[in-house]
């Protein structure tokens, strides 16, 4: 069985909704959801960078932006078929664009959510 480990940003309310619904989806356990904000976490990666972008490791692979919600979605059986389609360079580069929209409007966000 493959494990997916997540490193997200708690200190984040659009992450912390986001995580807690693959949380909620992930009903065989099969990803690991690690809070990248704690200073007791051990980083693969420096915190700023785990911090800055959202990451996920699949098979021991790093990855991060849409790849690594590719990896994410891969492990949790009702978003595996997008997961699967992440794998498409064309599908994964226009959700890096998106996805890089979304970093830049990510302050923006938080505050609407409080």
């Amino acid at each position: 069985m493959t494990r997916t480990t997540v490193w997200y940003d708690a200190s984040c309310p659009l992450c912390r909704r986001e995580i807690s619904l693959m949380d909620r989806l992930d009903r065989t356990g099969r990803i690991t959801f690690i809070d990248a904000s704690d200073p007791a976490t051990n980083c693969p990666i420096a915190r700023a960078d785990l911090l800055a972008r959202f990451h996920a490791s699949e098979n021991g692979q790093l990855s991060s932006g849409a790849a690594a919600f590719g990896a994410m979605w891969r492990a949790i059986p009702v978003l595996r078929p997008a997961g699967l389609a992440m794998k498409l360079p064309v599908v994964e580069r226009f959700f890096e664009w998106l996805y890089l929209r979304f970093l830049q409007n990510r302050t923006k966000l938080q505050r609407l959510l409080g």
